[in-house]
């Protein structure tokens, strides 16, 4: 999967930034593309083409190589994008610093009105780049349009905290002084991202007479990431994606002392303990974990049952699997689409089959579908221990692993041992066990649910997680801090000059 890099000095306000996604594969001749066919002519209204530029800096460009985008539910090419050269990527960030100088000017509220414009523009073209979402990444179309929507309720957050960002005056303990603490944008923001933003965002600023490099793009491979990493210019690093790749860029950038923001994998458990409202904790479980094919990184991809509740939810789980309706992703009526790449199929197979070896029963899916596309089973295993290797390893892929416990003490350490703190749930009706669980000894992840699904997160409070999730924080609360830099600033309006330690000189 190529990946897009982002630049800009707009200040990020919470967004997980999976608007538009790209499955790219090497160009190879072809008869035609589905651009071209009149069932997809809607492509057309987002200005894309045959032949799409994946560079802006105020203009459009792309003079690297021409990759091809494939639709994942059957595998055709859509269209083609041209991505960015070394010089391109150079260019970019010249461009970028200089419009940093016209958006620094500008007061934050004027900032928000530029925001808020920007999801208005969003919410004109809503359900066609839900399509587009849908036809790209192979999400099904509902949940294509919430990414989207998740967007814009994000511009609508920001637009409101623009108006309240603000540091507290402290009491000094020097008399004729004031203490201020001051938050101001931390400058260039560079994201490293497997997903994309609308051309809406650049008409925005267009319109508002702003230089468009303010949101720059560059479509781009490993050498433009590198790169990115590298760069003293770039005063943030915000990357999503795996934990290898993630270490990779944080340990680059920390070596010239810059700052990054990190949201990685996640091996998210729910725990249902015996005295657990059954009919929350099926369609929950089934959701969250075959919920965009498994490829959320908030999915569940271990579901602990108290051996009491064991037999009789994996019952009701595995029956609820087979009802689920699985087809087209553009579909209004399809549950479930298909993998994003054929590597993601393989890592799927790979998995299958490690589970089997390390003890573990396939009781429902498990096998790629006969059909165009890349689409697998939904999968269920049981039996194995929680320790398992292939249990504590996060495939991106529907595979459900099922393990039995006694103990709540024993649950909450199972749910602790993996290497990921991402989002963690479990279903009880006992207060005491759920207060322990949101307590010190409870959940190590960054998001902690009672008697919800794993995913499903919403934007008013922070996004993100612990250990090898990386620790950044995205979405609501006080996430904007790690877009901004913050000064201490003592102000002296008297006619002394105190000094520290009592230090005085004669």
């Amino acid at each position: 999967m190529q990946r897009c890099f982002t630049l800009s000095v707009v200040r990020y306000w919470a967004l997980r930034k999976k608007v538009l996604t790209f499955n790219f594969q090497q160009s190879a001749a072809m008869s035609t593309l589905l651009i071209n066919e009149p069932k997809y002519a809607w492509l057309k209204e987002l200005g894309l083409s045959e032949d799409n530029d994946g560079v802006y800096n105020g203009t459009w460009g792309g003079k690297g190589e021409v990759i091809t985008s494939y639709c994942p539910a059957n595998n055709e090419p859509i269209a083609r994008v041209r991505q960015a050269t070394m010089a391109e990527y150079e260019e970019t960030v010249q461009k970028c610093r200089e419009a940093w100088k016209v958006w620094a000017d500008i007061p934050a509220p004027k900032r928000g009105e530029i925001v808020r414009q920007i999801g208005d523009a969003l919410r004109k073209k809503i359900k066609v780049l839900g399509s587009l979402v849908s036809l790209e990444m192979g999400k099904i179309y509902v949940e294509g349009v919430g990414e989207v929507q998740e967007y814009v309720d994000v511009c609508d957050y920001a637009v409101g905290l623009s108006r309240m960002i603000g540091g507290p005056v402290l009491p000094s303990e020097r008399p004729g002084h004031a203490l201020i603490e001051m938050w101001n944008p931390v400058g260039l923001v560079g994201i490293i991202t497997a997903f994309n933003f609308p051309v809406a965002v650049y008409e925005v600023l267009e319109q508002n007479n702003l230089p468009g490099a303010i949101c720059s793009m560059t479509c781009g491979g490993a050498d433009i990431g590198t790169a990115m990493s590298k760069d003293e210019r770039v005063d943030l690093v915000s990357f999503t994606g795996s934990t290898h790749v993630g270490k990779m860029v944080a340990m680059t950038v920390q070596e010239r002392f810059g700052r990054n923001l990190l949201e990685l994998g996640g091996n998210n458990a729910i725990i249902v303990f015996e005295d657990a409202d059954l009919s929350l904790v099926v369609p929950s479980a089934v959701f969250a974990s075959v919920g965009t094919a498994g490829q959320r990184c908030t999915t569940t991809r271990r579901l602990m049952l108290h051996e009491s509740v064991h037999d009789v939810v994996v019952e009701r789980v595995a029956k609820a699997y087979k009802q689920v309706r699985i087809g087209d992703p553009w579909d209004r009526n399809t549950l479930y689409g298909p993998l994003h790449t054929q590597q993601a199929v393989d890592q799927y197979l790979a998995a299958i089959n490690q589970a089997k070896q390390q003890g573990g029963t396939v009781v429902c899916g498990g096998k790629v579908m006969d059909r165009p596309g890349n689409y697998v089973e939904p999968t269920i295993i049981t039996g194995l221990p929680h320790d398992a290797p292939i249990v504590h390893t996060e495939t991106f892929v529907p595979i459900l692993y099922v393990l039995k416990f006694k103990t709540e003490e024993e649950a909450f350490a199972w749910n602790n041992e993996v290497k990921q703190g991402l989002s963690s749930s479990i279903f009880t009706k006992d207060m005491g066990r759920v207060f322990r669980w949101l307590g010190p000894k409870g959940s190590d992840c960054g998001i902690v649910n009672v008697n919800i699904p794993t995913s499903g997160a919403e934007i008013g409070g922070a996004f993100g997680g612990e250990k090898h999730t990386g620790g950044g924080r995205e979405s609501g609360s006080d996430s904007w801090k790690q877009y901004m830099r913050r000064s201490t600033c003592t102000i002296n309006y008297s006619k002394d000059l105190p000094l520290a330690q009592g230090i005085k000189f004669e």
